[in-house]
Parts: C-alpha cells; structure tokens; sequence
C-alpha cells in the first residue's frame, strides 16, 4: 500500500504540471491572430509566435539538462516554473509599447522554463513504472496537457478577442491616427492574464518545491537498459536519434493542426469570431485519442503499433484536408489531434528504451525535437502566403511529417546500432 501510494503521489504532482504545459503552450493558437491585428502582421510573421516559443527548446534543452543535474527534479522544476513567470512578467512592456520583438522574447523565455519542466518531467513519467505501459501513464498526462488546452485559448479568446470580428472591422475604416491608438488598446488587453499567470507560476514553484516528488528513480532498471556501458553518448543510440526527428516532425504537425488552425479557417472565409476556438476542436480530438491510449495500451494493442496506426490515421486526415474547403477542411485538420495523441506517449518509451545512465541527456536530445514546431509552423505559414500554393496546397506539409513517423514505427525504433 505504502508504494502504491508512493508512486501515485507523483503521478499527481507530474499531472498538475503537466495541466501547466498545456495551459501555456496553447495560449499559442489565440496569440497568433491576436498579435497578428495588434501588430499588424502577415500570416508569416505571426507564425514567428510559434517559432520563439518552440525554437526555445532546441537552444536550451541541453543547458537545461545540465541544470538539472546540478538541482534535481525539485530545484530543477521549481526554476522551470520561476523561469516561466519571467517570461510571463515580460508580455506588460511588450504590451505597453506594443513591440511584437518583446512579445517574441517573452515567449522565448517562456519556452526556456517549459523546457526544463519537460526535461525533468518526461522521462521521469516514463520510467516511473514499467517502460511497456509508460504511453498509458504519458496519456494521463496528455488529458491533463490537453484539458488545460482547451480551457487556455477559449479563456485568452474571451479577454483579448471577444470582439474580434467587429474590431476587424472597424479598423478597416479608421485613420492612422485612430487606428493606432485602437491598437494600442488591443495589446493592452493581454495584460491582465499574464500578469496572473506569472504569479500563479511562482505560487506553482514553490509547491513543487515543498512537495514530497521523488529526486531519483533507478534509470538502468526503468529503460532495460544492456550493455550501455559500452556506449560513450547518446549518438551512439540510433532508436534515440530517429526518435528525436520522429519527435521533430510530430510536434511541427501537432502545432500546425492546434495553432495555425484559426488562421488556414479564416483563409477558407469563416469569420474570426468562430476561428478563435478551432484550437479546442483539435485538442478535443486529442483527448479522444488519449483515452483510447490509456484503455488499449498495452492491453490490446503495444505502443509501436499504435504509432503506426497513428501515422496512417494523420496521412488520411491531411489528404482529406487538402481534397475538401471550408468547415469541411478544417474539420480534418481538428481530427489530426486524434491522429496525433498517442505519437508523444509512444515515440518516448521507443526512443529511451535500454539508455540507462544517458537518459536525462537523451531526454534533451528528445526536448530538441520540439523545435519542430518553430521550423514547420511558419514553413506552413510562409507557403500559405504564396499565391502560387495557398493554404490549402501547404497542407502538404503534413505528409513528410507522418511519413517519417510511420517508418519509425514500423522500422526506426528498432535499430539499436548504426
């Protein structure tokens, strides 16, 4: 009794923090049409939105790794989270001034704090329990990440966007004079909900801090790990390797599918005042797919398998995306977060599985692969821009993405030399 407890205690820590990863990072897809009006922006330049954020995990996912080390998981996630309110705290100039490179900044800073959270929080909730089952415990978390998604862009949306199809408007018609000062208003509005969220971060570490999670878990045990002692880094791993990139293409077309969903269904002529919450369609669809996780794995079906059912699934989607218009289209996209619930929860155990001691540096390399969401995001951006592709045509972007996927499900994860 006294483990079971042990073990669920962190269980519930990690799925709090895990409800802050998602609240956070889904604040993306109401950001980026919101600073796209505030600071004028092309459909680019707003995707930079996604580019600071995710870009963030690929600079700092090694530094991070070494911090940890030096603090553990406590000291090392209750930094994450002060980290986090800095960048927080930064949006009140940025909106003051209504300078888009301060936004950028801020989420970059915001990023580097959320990058230290997952470095020491993934591969903790991986190898908490046996490695077999560790995409039912990931899934767990992703209901709580995506909860907290869906909540994040319809509460953000009410504040800075509850009049976004009359403010569009009128913008139109004022004079420069006018129209700058409405704007100003506009970016003012971010204020107040990042100004909570920053103190609400602090509290946050502080909590974790006090709380009785665990420093250590037997990483050699957890990962099966045989024979690492003969390898000298984690290049030397090719299911990690692959598995990074499998990463990479995953969150580029998870961030896709969530954050620029608002802007390719204001392409299709449906108004902002609906696009603002097409976020929650697509995280709605995730957390289908998380409780098909949490029932099937690995009861009915192991993890490599619900990859590759998953890869299949997001090829589909995204041809039926690209062959339909309007509601229709979009529809595909939001059944993309389907398609990609289960590819985080399964692409982790895969690629750690036998790194023993390299796991916390092998994580990093894993955290890296997020910058897939600030490479892909404005590619899809830049190339909807492009009268000669359009945003339908872009969509294309997906199918690289789940392409690779599906070979690292059917072949990639089990290379164990090069």
């Amino acid at each position: 009794m006294a483990q079971q407890r042990s073990s669920i205690v962190p269980i519930i820590i990690l799925g709090i923090l895990f409800f802050i990863f998602g609240f956070v990072t889904w604040l993306n897809g109401t950001l980026i049409p919101y600073l796209k009006i505030a600071c004028e922006l092309s459909s680019a330049e707003a995707m930079l939105v996604a580019s600071a954020f995710y870009l963030s995990y690929f600079i700092m996912a090694l530094p991070m790794s070494g911090v940890l080390r030096r603090t553990g998981f406590k000291n090392g996630m209750m930094l994450g989270l002060f980290v986090m309110a800095v960048g927080a705290l930064l949006f009140i100039p940025a909106a003051q001034t209504r300078t888009y490179g301060l936004f950028l900044t801020g989420l970059f800073i915001i990023g580097t704090g959320l990058t230290l959270l997952q470095t020491a929080s993934n591969p903790y909730i991986t190898i908490v329990g046996p490695i077999e089952s560790a995409a039912k415990r990931i899934s767990i978390m992703g209901i709580c990440n995506k909860l907290a998604g869906m909540l994040a862009p319809v509460i953000l949306g009410a504040v800075v966007l509850h009049d976004s199809d009359t403010l569009e408007a009128s913008l139109a018609a004022m004079d420069a004079a006018t129209r700058t000062v409405a704007l100003d208003d506009l970016a003012l509005r971010v204020i107040q909900p990042y100004g909570i969220m920053a103190a609400a971060l602090v509290v946050l570490g502080l909590f974790v801090r006090f709380s009785p999670l665990p420093d250590q878990v037997n990483e050699e045990e957890a990962t099966h790990a045989t024979g690492e002692v003969a390898k000298s880094g984690v290049l030397q791993f090719p299911q990690l390797v692959f598995g990074a990139l499998a990463i990479f293409f995953y969150v580029g077309a998870e961030v896709i599918a969530g954050d620029a969903i608002g802007v390719y269904g204001q392409s299709q002529g449906i108004p902002l005042s609906e696009t603002k919450n097409f976020t929650a369609w697509t995280l709605g669809a995730m957390l289908v797919g998380y409780v098909i996780g949490i029932i099937a794995i690995p009861k009915y079906i192991d993890q490599a398998r619900a990859l590759k059912f998953s890869a299949i699934a997001g090829l589909l989607f995204s041809a039926l995306a690209m062959a339909t218009s309007g509601y229709t289209s979009v529809l595909c996209i939001a059944l993309l977060g389907l398609a990609n619930a289960l590819m985080w929860p399964a692409i982790w155990p895969l690629a750690i599985e036998g790194l023993g001691r390299f796991t916390k540096t092998g994580s990093a390399l894993l955290i890296m692969g997020i910058a897939g969401g600030a490479v892909l995001t404005p590619l899809f951006g830049l190339m909807c821009d492009t009268p000669a592709i359009g945003s339908r045509i872009a969509l294309a972007i997906f199918l690289p993405c789940y392409l690779f996927i599906l070979w690292y499900a059917t072949t990639g994860h089990k290379r164990r030399a090069w």
